[in-house]
């Protein structure tokens, strides 16, 4: 099965089990390789991220528990990669529960320092950067008054957009990076205040 073609590429994470289990940096870290360069061994991400073999191993077995990641085919019988099951991912129905609440609560904090430091790195390179890529990056705020029904159709339309991209370009498909395309990251905070009184 074309791996473009399997619904499991975009992810619905209700299990608080499967949310705590992303919810860990190197995890993190190994998901984010996984999808830029695509399918590669326990070893060879080591190496890249600056970690032991064995540590690579150890949290790809566990992305693979939860079903993050799974064997790829190698060139022989001794290569053994790993590749991304999901490009995307979603909690948003873990909150129905307070064990779902609480592990949703610890991946969205650890994914916002991570966002920060992201935007941090991006900030000093930027002024380096063409126009296009700089005038279309960092932070944007709005603020305006929405009913709950409004903000749920609003974030369904933003999904909408992103959504075409995710499946047009899935993260770990290279042969879908038009030339001159770049790793662009969205992260989503929509924050409501406290009611007036």
């Amino acid at each position: 099965m074309s791996l473009e073609k399997d619904p499991r590429r975009t992810r619905l994470l209700n299990d608080p089990l499967a949310i705590r289990a992303m919810a860990h940096p190197v995890r993190l870290d190994l998901q984010s390789l996984l999808g830029r360069e695509g399918p590669m061994t326990a070893a060879d991400a080591a190496r890249r991220l600056g970690i032991s073999q064995a540590l690579a191993s150890h949290h790809l077995r566990q992305l693979a528990k939860y079903d993050f990641v799974e064997p790829a085919p190698g060139k022989d019988n001794r290569e053994r990669p790993w590749r991304l099951v999901s490009t995307s991912q979603s909690w948003r129905d873990a909150g129905s529960t307070p064990e779902g609440a609480a592990a949703a609560e610890v991946l969205e904090q650890l994914l916002a320092e991570r966002a920060l430091d992201s935007l941090s790195q991006w900030q000093q390179q930027r002024p380096t950067e063409d126009a296009v890529w700089r005038d279309n990056s960092g932070i944007g705020q709005s603020g305006f008054y929405l009913t709950s029904e409004e903000l749920a159709d609003l974030v369904t339309q933003i999904d909408a957009l992103l959504q075409r991209w995710v499946d047009e370009r899935p993260i770990d498909d290279k042969s879908t990076r038009p030339p001159g395309s770049r790793h662009v990251q969205f992260t989503q905070i929509v924050t409501i205040s406290p009611e007036e009184e």
